[in-house]
């Protein structure tokens, strides 16, 4: 019983964690705003309030629990 909940929650960690890594901007898009100056400095400051640093922490924690999860459902006596 406690492993089918377990599989339940680990599926939908995987799916949650393809959205949020699906949701965020490529490095790439960052290089081309460099050249302006002000702006980059301002966004590299404050990256942790933006949309994209709140992605980056969710990104980490969902893949910190999805690893977590897939380490405890591979243990025998489950």
């Amino acid at each position: 019983m406690i492993k089918t909940i377990l599989t339940i929650i680990f599926i939908i960690i995987c799916v949650f964690l393809s959205a949020v890594i699906l949701l965020q901007e490529g490095k790439s898009a960052g290089l081309s705003g460099s050249i302006g100056g002000m702006a980059d400095s301002y966004w590299g400051r404050n990256k942790s309030r933006s949309m994209e640093g709140k992605l980056e922490k969710l990104t980490k924690y969902a893949a910190i629990l999805w690893l977590i999860l897939a380490l405890v459902l591979n243990l025998k006596f489950l």
